[in-house]
């Protein structure tokens, strides 16, 4: 019974040179990775903001102007029975259908839609800015002097009227 102990299989699995351990590594310490980690936890604060706005700002006036409707108490009972509140039914254990929870979760997606439309509209137009401009194309035509039709620029005869033309070095 010489098996070795499972911590010392993990731990030599994390050493040495082609280890776990050091793929592992290299891969978290990669640049995108670290960025897509901290965009995952910025993005989830600002849905947090933004879930509070719609909910402590934006609802409360929009659900006074439609006669002081609570959008967080739209609900519908499913066992048939009346609940003044959402807490109530759900202190019941009745099961319900909770639009008016929806329609704020749909605010808060429609908004935070907007916002990520802008952003990245506002990229695409730094980016289009910083695009050097290409210089013009030469010209690969030219007018025949005499019938005024295009013709290439390395033609020496006009091929519309075989008026003979002036050669330009």
């Amino acid at each position: 019974m010489n098996e070795p102990h499972l911590i010392t299989v993990i731990d030599r699995s994390f050493k040495g040179e082609s280890g776990l351990w050091k793929e592992f590594r290299k891969f978290i310490s990669r640049g995108n990775v670290i960025d897509l980690a901290v965009a995952v936890i910025i993005g989830t604060a600002f849905g947090r903001i933004i879930s509070s706005f719609v909910k402590d700002v934006l609802m409360p006036p929009i659900g006074m102007l439609l006669g002081g409707v609570d959008f967080t108490n739209l609900f519908v009972s499913l066992d048939g029975l009346h609940y003044e509140s959402l807490a109530e039914a759900e202190a019941a254990g009745a099961a319900t259908l909770n639009y008016g929870l929806f329609i704020n979760t749909v605010i808060d997606f429609l908004i935070v839609a907007l916002v990520i439309f802008i952003i990245i509209r506002q990229i695409a137009k730094a980016q289009e800015r910083r695009k050097p401009v290409a210089a013009p194309a030469a010209p690969t035509t030219k007018a025949c002097d005499f019938c005024f039709t295009e013709i290439p620029i390395k033609a020496i005869r006009c091929p519309n009227c075989t008026s003979e033309l002036s050669v330009q070095k």
